[in-house]
């Protein structure tokens, strides 16, 4: 019997939880699990899914099918989302891994919303100073080597969430994952062209190195076999003792020594210290639709609703029919003003006050009065929302996301990081886990600009045991009672805009699934860049914008969005990028059910 306590106290791995008094006790939860012995691969891959028995959309073909293996085996959407997310963190760890963060929304059966915060937090030792040299901030110091590095947190919100709402344990899930670390798989071309961008980085650090590149220094392509024996052995180590080896044992105490001979500052203690925070969720309405977000230290919620909010006040079908380009302005118009009340309000609750006013109808009112039909505008500073109180605890593109939902009525929205490529470019010595770089998440220094093109404020300087703020934004939709959709993207802050846009599609315009995610994405975050535009925008919008005043930026790829929706037949219909190479699987009658996309090749 395995007992998870969000209160002080510990689980048999030994990691210490955030104070609500929550005991949740669940039968056949351990952390030890024996691998299971001869797993059938059912079936060949799609973008597209159909299906009446559930549905898991990862980014990579792997990831899910260890998430459709754990619900034929009789797990629920939870056990498979965490299947998924640590064999991820084997397959696609330019993205994600337990070295990284995440976001874990869950809505169970009986209607229950868990908002599971596992977003890295800052050493003990972190100061508002730490990355500034010669009175300047030095961004290259937020975002590689050993400072770049808060404490992870998505390993503890994976045990977390499948004591209080799985089936399995995490041992189970984690096994899977170690076998193909340590047998090796072929990269794919995303792999390969990160590897392509950041071998330089990694070249500095010869324990990365080791793993990533060649033994004459080139970085592997795609097709190479990329093997990770001793991230292998640490997923074993996690299965066999708990968490505790990692948060508490072994691996905390490798990585601080690593730490203490190369500058860095954190410690096993700030391990040890490490806790999952249980967040109440932000919920608003748009359009007779319900939208469940995840809340601050996310940015996500706060800000899809806001501009849903602002959205809701215009005909945004209406403005499609005259022409792509107004609605194109008037949703880029409202995302400025939704980035500068970002900049400016945001940080970790638990340090600062995040006006929950942000998501107030009447302020979108007032926010959206300021909207031009006709010409784009320059947001000067964040507005001034009512006081309705502030976000804290419950009851007071370089990332990923899970989308999973199974038969009996549990959806899971999971978006996990470990920040930019391949995070800090560190591999603890010993372990093949590949540390995060999210420090540069916060205001390093004010005015200064992240990897992103993010500037922050007060409320998101660097802290001790902070959170640094994050754009990640799972997301629900619920109607008449019952979820109808998850998703959630990859992509910096165009996460908030491609959440925003997949939903907008299917409410306003009326898209299908694919089609929603298909359309041409943009995206617009205010005085630090210009509106970015998709190259499979038509060229008629485009002039249509730029006669509008639009400082364009016309890119190849915008992000990349996962999501699962189910239909008045009770289907479920799963989407992976389309822009990638991720598949959706989907269980019916114990049969595993995939329809390869034929749209994108019309």
């Amino acid at each position: 019997m395995g007992v998870a306590v969000l209160g002080g106290g510990v689980c048999s791995g030994g990691m210490r939880f955030w104070r609500w008094a929550i005991v949740l006790v669940l039968v056949g939860a351990g952390c030890a699990a024996s691998e299971p012995v001869g797993v059938e691969r059912v079936g060949v891959g799609g973008k597209v899914a159909r299906a009446e028995g559930g549905m898991v959309v990862t980014v990579h073909p792997l990831a899910t099918e260890a998430g459709v293996r754990a619900l034929r085996e009789g797990g629920n959407a939870v056990d498979a989302a965490v299947a998924a997310a640590v064999m991820l963190g084997v397959v696609d760890g330019h993205n994600s891994g337990i070295g990284g963060g995440c976001f874990m929304l869950i809505r169970r059966a009986d209607g229950t919303v868990l908002a599971l915060d596992g977003r890295e937090m800052a050493g003990s030792r972190a100061t508002r100073e730490m990355f500034v040299r010669g009175g300047r901030a030095d961004t290259e110091l937020s975002q590689t080597g050993a400072l770049a590095s808060g404490v992870p947190g998505s390993l503890a919100v994976y045990d977390v969430a499948l004591r209080a709402a799985g089936r399995g344990s995490l041992g189970k899930a984690l096994l899977p994952a170690a076998g193909v670390a340590e047998r090796g798989f072929a990269i794919d071309g995303n792999y390969a062209r990160k590897l392509k961008l950041t071998a330089e980085k990694i070249a500095r650090f010869p324990e990365t190195a080791k793993v990533l590149l060649r033994a004459d220094g080139r970085p592997l392509e795609k097709g190479d076999r990329l093997v990770q024996m001793d991230l292998g052995r640490t997923y074993r180590a996690i299965a066999r003792e708990g968490t505790g080896w990692f948060y508490g044992g072994e691996f905390a105490g490798r990585t601080e020594a690593w730490m203490r001979e190369n500058g860095g500052i954190l410690t096993s203690g700030d391990f040890a210290g490490y806790r999952v925070a249980l967040r109440e969720p932000v919920v608003s309405t748009y359009r007779g639709w319900t939208v469940v977000g995840f809340p601050p230290p996310s940015s996500g919620g706060v800000h899809v609703a806001q501009i849903l909010n602002m959205l809701e006040l215009f005909d945004v079908a209406a403005l499609q029919r005259e022409s792509e380009a107004k609605r194109v302005h008037v949703v880029a118009e409202a995302m400025k003003l939704a980035f500068a009340d970002r900049a400016w309000w945001l940080g970790d609750p638990d340090f600062v006050a995040v006006p929950k006013g942000l998501t107030d109808k009447g302020y979108a009112a007032d926010l959206a009065g300021r909207i031009d039909l006709d010409r784009a505008t320059t947001v000067p500073s964040r507005g001034s929302p009512p006081e309705r109180g502030n976000f804290g605890a419950a009851g007071e593109k370089h990332t990923t996301h899970i989308a999973v939902a199974d038969a009996e009525g549990n959806w899971v929205a999971l978006t996990t990081t470990v920040n930019t490529s391949f995070g800090s470019k560190v591999i603890v010595p010993g372990t093949g886990v590949i540390l995060n770089n999210q420090m540069d998440d916060f205001a390093i220094a004010p005015g200064v600009a992240n990897a992103f093109g993010l500037v922050g404020n007060e409320n998101n300087a660097v802290g001790a045991g902070k959170r640094p703020l994050s754009s990640m934004s799972p997301t629900l939709l619920v109607r008449g009672g019952k979820v109808v959709m998850t998703v959630g993207a990859a992509g910096g802050p165009k996460i908030i805009t491609q959440v925003l846009l997949a939903i907008s599609n299917v409410v306003d315009l009326g898209d299908d699934l694919e089609t929603a995610l298909t359309r041409a994405r943009f995206h617009d975050q205010g005085a630090t860049t210009g509106l970015w535009v998709e190259e499979t925008m038509a060229g008629g919008t485009l002039e249509g914008l730029r006669g509008r005043g639009h400082r364009l930026e016309v890119v190849a790829l915008s992000g990349a969005t996962n999501a699962t929706m189910i239909g008045r037949d009770r289907m479920f219909v799963g989407v992976a990028e389309p822009r990638l190479e991720g598949r959706a699987e989907g269980v019916a009658g114990g049969r595993v059910t995939k329809r390869q996309s034929d749209r994108r090749r019309k």
